[in-house]
């Protein structure tokens, strides 16, 4: 499988960016930049012609246990074939009952059902298990856009796991513990980081090119007869690690819990293994409102009970940044300026937009512990916490 899977990464590395940047340059010149149909044929028609024949001899190979790593990028790299066929309009889940692919359909779902994931590229392939080589790591294009997002989004959820790590780590010890109070710095300050990389991304990137000729490569296909979703900046799990942990976000919640079905197969198994964990542990929240009658006024609680709020005002501060910064901006607004013919697949999830924006608004609220009137939030609780604070 070696030679085979090394084959298809040079290849990714080189031929398949070109040929989608060179694809991208033709869409965008146009004055309807979302249409696609019959433009480029040719470069499309090679692309998949070449990208086809280097999945055939691993498909005769199949998944030959040469290390999660390995077979894991393999993976990647078959689903980003996928994804540039997508984009393309070279397969398309609305008129397909299952994928024209069949041969590299079966090693993806071979290759993921020996892993535990699904069988597509997710955002991890083009974040922190992205192997760059002389500098640089694999992208669907050259487009300097799409270098600001994969490299913006993969310093954010590094700074999303360097808090979650630290949160993890404070159940074992107590919240009482002088040692809790090092590791709610640390995720403080991890989250002000998640913060500051995303309002560099937000200043940096183009909108234009982000919704025309980033996005368009996570939209939903098929392997086999399965229709998968989009792969999503979200699909980690530290974010949920922290929402766990916190206590902002409860997995016996229907609508949080439905959530993390849904991500949980787009993660590492390293990953899964780290949400399950998190869903084990006791709320740091309510941790702390029920040390508020015996321990308020001693001095560990007024402490560690402000750095809390803190790291659940970087929490949800961040969460707002994302959804009213980019998702609005880079998503939502950019919309308007589709023909209709373009909107039935907008959205990388599947549903119409207006319900996922419906459902990233409740998301938001609920990590920013806002009052609500149409669901349960953390606001009460936090607001007993800040008052035995005397806040």
């Amino acid at each position: 499988m070696a030679l085979a899977s090394d084959n298809l990464d040079g290849w990714i590395r080189s031929s398949f960016r070109a040929m989608n940047t060179e694809l991208e340059e033709l869409y965008f010149a146009q004055e309807d930049r979302a249409n696609v149909d019959g433009v480029g044929e040719g470069i499309k028609k090679t692309l998949a012609d070449e990208g086809l024949a280097l999945v055939r001899p691993l498909v005769a190979e199949g998944n030959t246990n040469e290390g999660f790593e390995r077979t894991f990028a393999t993976l990647g790299n078959l689903g980003l074939l996928f994804a540039a066929l997508r984009r393309h309009e070279l397969t398309n889940p609305a008129r397909e009952q299952k994928s024209p692919f069949d041969d590299a359909s079966a090693l993806g779902m071979h290759i993921a059902a020996s892993l535990g994931v699904v069988p597509r590229f997710a955002n991890v392939h083009l974040n922190h298990h992205n192997r760059a080589v002389d500098g640089a790591p694999k992208s669907f294009t050259t487009l300097i856009d799409e270098k600001i997002f994969n490299d913006y989004n993969t310093f954010s959820i590094l700074c999303y796991q360097r808090a979650g790590d630290a949160l993890a780590r404070i159940p074992a010890l107590g919240i009482s513990n002088p040692a809790a109070t090092l590791l709610l710095n640390d995720a403080r300050a991890a989250l002000d980081d998640v913060f500051k990389y995303n309002e560099i991304l937000f200043n940096k990137l183009n909108p234009d090119r982000f919704f025309y000729s980033v996005r368009p490569y996570f939209k939903p296909y098929r392997v086999g007869r399965q229709e998968y979703r989009g792969a999503n900046a979200g699909d980690f799990s530290a974010i949920n690690e922290i929402d766990l942990l916190l206590g902002v976000c409860r997995g016996n919640d229907p609508y949080y819990a439905q959530l993390l079905v849904d991500k949980m197969l787009y993660m590492t198994p390293e990953d899964q293994a780290c949400l399950r964990m998190a869903l084990t542990y006791k709320p740091l929240l309510d941790e702390f409102v029920e040390a508020i009658d015996r321990s308020a006024k001693s001095e560990w609680f007024k402490v560690n009970a402000a750095l809390f709020l803190d790291v659940c005002a970087a929490h949800g501060r961040a969460a707002a940044q994302h959804h009213d910064k980019l998702v609005d901006t880079f998503i939502v607004k950019k919309t308007h300026e589709l023909e209709q013919r373009h909107m039935a697949q907008i959205t990388a999830s599947g549903p119409p937009l207006h319900v996922l924006i419906k459902a990233l608004e409740k998301l938001r609220d609920l990590r920013g512990a806002r009052p609500s009137d149409e669901f349960e939030t953390a606001a009460g609780k936090i607001d007993a916490v800040r008052r035995a604070l005397g806040a």
